[in-house]
Parts: C-alpha cells; sequence; structure tokens
C-alpha cells in the first residue's frame, strides 16, 4: 500500500522547509524528505553557521581595538579558533531542532533518506540501510539545493584544497590562506580568516570583488579589505595547486603574467552547482536548461503534479529567494492567486565588514538600459551615528530615474547594512519615489538616516555633506 499525501518536498532547505510549513498552513497534508539534517545546507553548513563565525570574528576584532573606545584591555587577546567552530556548531544545531519543533507544530511528516521522483507522482526514498519505499502525492516540490563547485585543476580533497563546507569545521587555524572567487561566500570567508590573524589572498576572475555590486561598492570593500591587510588578485585565475609539499603552490595567471604563490590551505569559493543527480528528472519527463529546472513563473515542471524551487531554477542562489519561491508555489497549488516572484527587487547581502547590501540596478545598469538617472550618495563619514560607532567606512548609494522618480537601485556599504536594505526593498516594492523618501522622517542618530540623506543627494537637497 502507498503512502499518500497531498505534498511531498524533497529537501528541507530554506525554500522546502519554508515550503513545507507554508501548505500545512493552508491545509495540505504535507511531507518532507530529508536525506541528512533538517534545515539543509543554509541552516546547518551555510548562511546560519557562516554568520556564527563571523560574530565571534567581529567581537575579537572589537576587543582588539577597545582601546579606540576608551576601554583598556589587561593581557593578550587570542581568538579560539576550536571555540569558534564549536559556538558554530552549536548554532547551527539548535536551529536544526527549531525545523524540527515546527514540523511538528504543523503536523509535517519527515521521511529520512535519499528521494528519487518516478512517473504517475510518486516518488522512491532509500533510507538506511538501502531500504526503499514508495510514497505517493497529487504534488511534489523538488528543492534538493545545491553544492560546492569546483574548478578544473582545482579539485577539492577535503584537506588542502577545500570548499565551504569544510572551511567551517577545519583542525586547526592556518598561518595562510587563497581564497578563490570573491562572491558573499569568498569574501565572507576571506574576511573571518584575515581578522583573526590568517595571511589571507583573494583571487577574483573579473576584473573586481564581489562583482556582482555596484562598482563603487566593489572599490570600496576593496580598500577596506587591502587595509586589514589582505592581498587582494582581480583579473586572475588558478590554474593548478600542488599539494605535495608541506605548502600548496598555488599557479596564478594575472594580468602581468604567470604567478606562483604558496598557502597553507586553499578555498574554492566559484559557486555552486545544482543537486540534480539521480533525482529522476529523465525518466518523469522533467526538462532541464543549462544544468537548471525549467519552470514557470509559479515553479511548475512541464509535467503536471512536479515543481522546482530553490538553486536548481534560475534565478538568484539566495536563501529568501528559495523561501519565497516555495511560499508562491503552494500558495499556486492551493489555490490562491499569488503574485509573481520579482527578481528585479531581491536583496542582496554580503556579510564582511564593512558589510554590503544592494537591491535593484547599478548605476551601469541603469544608463545602460537608457535611463537618464539621478544618483545620490551619502557617506557614513559625514554620519552623526557612524562617527559614534566607530564605522565611519562606506557609504550609501541611491539611483532614481530622473523623469518620474523611480527607485532603480539602492547601494549600501557600511556598518549593520544588511538590516538597512529592507527599507529599499519594500519602498521598491510600493513604487514610492526619491521625493518620497526624502520627505520621510528617520530617527536621528542612525546609521538608517544615509537613507535619507542619499536621497536628497540626488535631487540636490542634501544638508549634512
Amino acid at each position: 500500500m502507498l503512502m499518500k499525501y497531498q505534498l511531498i518536498v524533497i529537501g528541507s532547505g530554506p525554500g522546502g522547509y519554508v515550503a513545507a510549513i507554508r501548505a500545512s498552513q493552508l491545509g495540505l497534508k504535507t511531507a518532507v524528505v530529508e536525506r541528512a539534517e533538517l534545515g539543509g545546507i543554509c541552516l546547518n553548513w551555510g548562511c546560519i553557521p557562516t554568520k556564527a563565525l563571523l560574530r565571534s570574528a567581529d567581537v575579537y576584532h572589537h576587543m582588539v581595538h577597545a582601546s579606540d573606545f576608551g576601554i583598556s584591555v589587561k593581557g593578550e587577546i587570542k581568538p579560539d579558533f576550536s571555540a569558534m567552530v564549536k559556538r558554530s556548531r552549536e548554532v547551527a544545531g539548535n536551529m536544526s531542532k527549531g525545523i524540527q519543533f515546527l514540523f511538528k507544530k504543523n503536523g509535517i511528516g519527515v521521511i529520512e533518506g535519499t528521494a528519487r521522483v518516478l512517473p504517475g507522482k510518486k516518488i522512491e526514498v532509500t533510507g538506511s540501510g538501502s531500504k526503499t519505499a514508495i510514497y505517493e502525492a497529487d504534488h511534489i516540490i523538488i528543492a534538493t539545493g545545491a553544492r560546492s563547485r569546483e574548478l578544473p585543476g582545482l579539485k577539492q580533497d577535503g584537506r588542502k584544497i577545500i570548499g565551504y563546507r569544510e572551511a567551517m569545521t577545519l583542525d586547526k587555524q592556518p598561518a595562510s590562506m587563497l581564497v578563490v572567487g570573491s562572491g558573499a561566500i569568498g569574501s565572507e570567508f576571506a574576511w573571518f580568516y584575515q581578522t583573526i590573524g590568517t595571511q589571507v589572498t583573494l583571487v577574483e576572475f573579473l576584473p573586481a570583488i564581489v562583482p556582482l555590486e555596484d562598482e563603487e561598492v566593489s572599490k570600496q570593500l576593496e580598500r577596506s579589505f587591502k587595509k586589514m591587510g589582505m592581498k587582494i588578485m582581480t583579473g586572475s585565475s588558478v590554474e593548478s595547486a600542488d599539494t605535495s609539499g608541506k605548502k600548496i603552490k598555488v599557479s596564478v595567471k594575472t594580468p602581468k603574467g604567470k604567478e606562483t604563490l604558496e598557502t597553507d590551505i586553499v578555498l574554492s569559493a566559484v559557486g555552486i552547482t545544482p543537486n540534480l543527480e539521480g533525482i529522476g528528472l529523465e525518466e518523469t519527463g522533467i526538462q532541464s536548461d543549462n544544468g537548471k529546472v525549467k519552470v514557470d513563473s509559479f515553479y511548475r515542471t512541464q509535467v503536471e503534479g512536479y515543481y522546482a524551487i530553490g538553486d536548481i531554477v534560475s534565478g538568484p542562489a539566495l536563501a529568501h529567494v528559495a523561501s519565497a519561491e516555495g511560499i508562491c508555489c503552494v500558495e499556486k497549488i492551493a489555490g490562491l492567486d499569488p503574485e509573481p516572484l520579482d527578481y528585479g527587487n531581491v536583496p542582496a547581502c554580503t556579510y564582511t565588514h564593512p558589510e554590503v547590501a544592494s537591491v535593484g540596478m547599478t548605476e551601469k545598469q541603469a544608463r545602460d538600459a537608457g535611463y537618464e538617472i539621478r544618483v545620490g550618495k551619502f557617506p557614513f563619514t559625514a554620519s552623526g551615528k557612524a562617527n559614534a560607532a566607530g564605522a565611519r567606512d562606506g557609504f550609501v548609494k541611491v539611483i532614481f530615474d530622473a523623469k518620474y522618480g523611480e527607485w532603480l537601485g539602492a547601494h549600501f556599504i557600511g556598518e549593520n547594512v544588511t538590516e538597512m536594505i529592507a527599507e529599499a526593498v519594500a519602498a521598491r516594492k510600493l513604487e514610492t519615489t526619491g521625493h518620497e523618501i526624502i520627505k520621510s522622517v528617520h530617527p536621528h542618530p542612525t546609521m538608517s538616516e544615509a537613507v535619507m540623506e542619499a536621497a536628497a543627494a540626488a535631487y540636490g537637497e542634501v544638508i549634512h555633506i
């Protein structure tokens, strides 16, 4: 006898578990298949534990610079790398238990094992001891996420050449590290290790670090990284790595020619690969394109009853995107009338120091799209709160359409800006204009005042610069 559900979700990451909870709220009998820890990579090996590590490094940084704030600290201040890792794993573990609680609260079944989709709205789950079971559902959402991508000539061995997962659980802190890739993952780990005393070299193939960000933001973050002693190599690519000796010899192609670097650890952070192997797409008739599952605006595949969300479909590979996709998908399944996700209004955050947060078009993208624009910029050097907090690095930059006042883009770099970007997201969603931002009273003194001041700068009304 087949076990039957109205909805089965394959994967319990931020797309899968959110989809399952929303489905349960809407009255669907729901189960989730998970082969590892509840919460997926994001909660267990990504977003959450990395932020715990970054917080530890941030506390250490403030203690080292305590005298800047009129505080005298006696004795040597040293990072305890093992304790940082231990705390990070405890945070992840507690969050995973939280997902367990939410599933129980919402009556969601948990099926342990590895799933493969079958024709006829069925899945096969292989559990411990290779035991298999067949389940049937009216609707099946595939939310299997992704893993670290490997570069040719840079095969990860888990010891000397590692991915983000191993970077969170090293036995000891390396004296030196070469990080390949300067997106959010690469930049965050580079900042973490450099802050606690590892000498980091950051290698980026494109001309600027955090290459998807506005050009001015990229330049500011590079200056901040260099100021802390990090070596930055842009327009460069790793061609090979020799791990036969005590040190790894890395051959890097740079704009000036080839260079050989020696390092203790190489961290490959060059993107992700969707987890689609063995999932059964071909047997079921589900189509893919360039390694991603093809779906419509409500995440329906070409085969009725099968859906896909998160890192395995086109769109930004971000936890909050997967969650939003999951909610949209199940609301459509449940007969509601959800609005398709606006991928042009999705925020991106990088939790370095200073932090980076953005939404919408960069200045270059707006100009290339043919807009006549107004650009406003407010530096944190002119912010009372930033000066009081000792967080003068960075700025807020806003871009408006000169004709109608539409808020085209927002680009923040500075202390705590990942908490500030939601104002721009909400305002853009509500079609707020530049003048409406200027006339919205912001509290003083706050970092968020910089948003109002930047908008005012775009219209020649700025007060404090």
